[in-house]
């Protein structure tokens, strides 16, 4: 497997595009006093998108993200982007950290030194990670699919690839949160003679409930049940037009950078624990520097095309069906998936059960020490 450093170098004609598409913008209306209750609030996309236009500095942000070293590789034939960085201890445990939607690679850039170099961050050397942090395919600088089907199956089989044969780790340890988590699970479903053990902050994929030897659901699980149809129903909607239909969706948010600002902001407005106040947990720059990387790669449709996929090819356990590798679960109180242990214990090999203080559906980026120290105690055991 070729494997090739890479830096980036977004063209300042891309940049000037941007300013000038940003100047333009052509603003909707919005029912007077009604907030973010019928989507982004008009004053404050306006105010990002301001602040885009005359105070965000790109070349300031993309020379941060080259101090991670970045690599570009063709994997099964699909080009992925990813950071490798090697730990600062006495035997590193390698480990392949995977992001979802609407985020990138760029919501690892707190979490990695802590997990490279654990000493200058409190912790102990002896649990040192060698980090592999690929973009997925259709996100960031990773190539776009060009033909159906990729989804949380291949992405797994791909980050096996990537590991042992590019890379040249015959076991390591996985983690990830939303489409992160989906691959990690499916990574330990399908290749656990390679895992060390997985940890998820987010629980992918149903269990066989018609299995005639599965227990019957505890009160918490129809509690659970319940409160997943509701959040579908208030909260699921992006979801349900990027698994029907993401191409129609992508005219809009590919020509239009407010668009993108709005349909992303959105969301980490509503799935971070900020109060209602996305500026608590993210400032304007880290914002727009996950926007951004959207904007300039195009990756808008292509990333919204996973959940197209996975709606097509669901993920459900059969009968006995189950995830055997040593599994960690990290809770945060405002992840969008809040499962009780004893669902998840149907489909996971739970070993260790972790309810956080803080935090939500971005904790590398939200919360990064708990993130990092409940990782850490994790595979510390499993070296």
């Amino acid at each position: 497997m070729k494997i090739e450093p890479f830096k980036i170098a977004v063209p300042e004609a891309t940049l000037e595009d941007l300013m000038r598409r940003l100047d333009r913008t052509r603003w909707p209306d919005e029912i007077p006093g009604s907030g973010w209750d019928y989507g982004s609030n008009l004053a404050y996309v306006k105010e990002l998108v301001d602040y885009w236009r005359t105070s965000f500095d790109w070349r300031a942000q993309e020379e941060a993200l080259n101090r991670m070293p970045q690599f570009m590789a063709n994997v099964g034939g699909s080009d992925i982007h990813f950071v490798h960085e090697k730990g600062k201890g006495p035997n590193p445990m390698p480990l392949v950290v995977t992001h979802g939607w609407p985020g990138s690679f760029w919501e690892m850039q707190k979490i990695l030194p802590m997990l490279t170099d654990p000493a200058s961050h409190g912790g102990d050397a002896a649990d040192a990670f060698d980090v592999v942090l690929p973009s997925l395919p259709g996100y960031g600088f990773s190539g776009r699919p060009q033909q159906p089907g990729m989804h949380v199956f291949n992405v797994a089989d791909l980050w096996a690839e990537l590991m042992t044969e590019g890379l040249g780790y015959p076991r390591f340890a996985a983690q990830g949160g939303d489409w992160g988590a989906a691959v990690t699970s499916r990574f330990g479903f399908s290749h656990p003679d390679k895992l060390v053990g997985i940890h998820i902050t987010l629980i992918v994929g149903s269990p066989s409930l018609r299995d005639p030897e599965s227990r019957p659901l505890s009160e918490a699980e129809y509690e659970f049940v319940s409160e997943q149809r509701r959040w579908r129903q208030d909260e699921g909607g992006y979801a349900h037009i990027q698994g029907t239909k993401p191409q129609t969706l992508a005219y809009g948010l590919n020509d239009s950078p407010a668009g993108l600002a709005a349909w992303i902001v959105e969301k980490f407005r509503s799935w971070s624990d900020c109060d209602g106040d996305v500026e608590k947990r993210f400032t304007k720059d880290e914002l727009l520097t996950n926007i951004t990387i959207y904007w300039v790669t195009q990756t808008i449709n292509s990333s919204t095309r996973f959940y197209y996929e996975f709606s097509h090819n669901p993920w459900r356990f059969g009968p006995g069906e189950r995830v055997n590798v040593p599994c960690a679960i990290a809770l945060f109180p405002e992840e969008i998936n809040s499962p009780p242990r004893e669902w998840v214990e149907r489909t996971h090999n739970v070993q260790r059960w972790t309810e956080m203080p803080r935090g939500g559906h971005f904790s590398a980026a939200e919360e990064p020490q708990l993130l990092a120290e409940d990782i850490r105690a994790f595979f510390r055991h499993l070296r």
